[in-house]
């Protein structure tokens, strides 16, 4: 019998069409011999569509009308088993969509990647792939990231977190704190975005002002940290979970700009994206065995510290002036799963979707061993007054 996977992607995000892309490209790779696919498609206001259309890269030029095309659905238990349904059937029609055995989250960026999906799953009971709740939220915050990196003797560069709330009603202390703990240059970025949405380059008061301003737009909360002057950006992949887990080949992103924008990862120099599948790279990195090794097993040693499990892209810089390296940030869902980085050692797409499948119904089977509830009478002597204001008695 095949496995039903719910593949959801999309969600209330700037990095929403990325997600689109990089699901899309997992549909096309899950073997359909050992699965049957549902494509879950959530809209930028949060409602989610299932139809024969969903999963058809080519409907999304026109969202209003593949929307128009679909169905508007929800999870839910059933007779004890997850499943998908109809907000809205028809006269007659059994609102039963299908039974799902595991979700796959294929979705980028706030709302959805920072631990929003993995509790609406978890709250459901639906086996779902990546992270959890928690190692998804931490991966997602910078700051927090960057204290776990630091507990864990994982090199990190040094920030400042700037409030939006400071910083309109002080500019004038948000920056002499920026300046007197960081200096020029400094890289400032949205606490809790990817896709270098929001991120600039700032080398003196004025563009610091106008950096801040851009990466407010897309934040509560900025991040502030220095920016290394002569950079070589290097990135690794992880697979596994917290008890096991390993390193992909490393590749060295090649960027039309000091940094690596949103059009170098997913543009790729054309319209025609295929999400980080596009982006220009260098595979394996032109950088020393001794770095390749150094750089993996941070990786590895970061992902466990977070509490990561499926497959995540983890983000190194090297100071070229003196070697150092540096541990940036964590994605848990990285576009296009980061599949162009475990074909190098021998893991084709395929499989690595089939390791990433086991992963999550290994961690529901886990998860079903320990106890989150026992029997107890502690209500059978409660007596409240009511509600204030109700007409009837409680």
């Amino acid at each position: 019998m095949k496995i039903k996977v719910a593949l959801l992607f999309g969600g209330k995000s700037v990095e929403h069409e990325i997600s689109v892309i990089s699901a899309l490209q997992a549909a096309q790779s899950l073997d359909r011999e050992k699965y049957d696919v549902i494509p879950v498609y959530i809209s930028k206001s949060c409602e989610m569509y299932c139809g024969p259309l969903v999963g058809d890269i080519e409907e999304y030029k026109d969202i209003k009308g593949l929307i128009a095309k679909s169905f508007e659905v929800c999870f839910a238990r059933v007779n004890g088993r997850a499943a998908i349904l109809k907000t809205s059937p028809k006269l007659f029609e059994k609102p039963l969509v299908d039974y799902v055995d595991v979700a796959f989250p294929v979705v980028h960026g706030t709302n959805v990647e920072d631990g929003t999906a993995a509790g609406y799953l978890n709250m459901l009971g639906v086996p779902f792939v990546g992270c959890d709740v928690l190692s998804a939220a931490l991966s997602m915050d910078k700051y927090a990231m960057k204290a776990i990196f630091k507990d864990n003797g994982i090199p990190s560069l040094d920030c400042v977190v700037c409030d939006s709330g400071d910083y309109s009603s002080d500019p004038e202390a948000v920056f002499k704190k920026i300046e007197d703990k960081i200096g020029y240059p400094a890289i400032v970025k949205p606490v809790n975005l990817g896709s270098s949405v929001g991120i600039s380059k700032a080398d003196c008061r004025e563009k610091l002002g106008d950096a801040l301003d851009e990466a407010f737009l897309y934040a509560g909360r900025v991040l502030v940290e220095r920016a290394i002057v002569n950079l070589t950006e290097i990135n690794c992949s992880v697979l596994g979970n917290e008890k096991r887990a390993r390193a992909s080949a490393c590749e060295r992103p090649v960027g039309s700009d000091e940094i690596l924008s949103y059009e170098d990862k997913y543009l790729g120099g054309s319209k025609s994206s295929k999400g980080m599948a596009s982006t220009k790279r260098v595979i394996p990195a032109d950088i020393t065995d001794e770095q390749t090794a150094r750089i993996q097993e941070l990786a590895v040693k970061a992902f466990r510290a977070l509490g990561c499990s499926g497959v995540a892209r983890l983000d190194f810089m090297i100071d070229r002036d003196n070697g150092e390296i540096y541990l940036n940030e964590v994605n848990s869902i990285p576009g296009s799963l980061s599949f162009y980085l475990w074909e190098p050692v021998g893991l084709k797409y395929p499989a690595l979707l089939d390791e990433l499948i086991s992963l999550a119904l290994e961690r529901d089977r886990d998860g079903k061993k320990i106890t989150y509830a026992f029997d107890t009478n502690v209500l059978s002597g409660v007596k409240l007054g009511g509600l204030k204001g109700s007409k009837g008695k409680a």
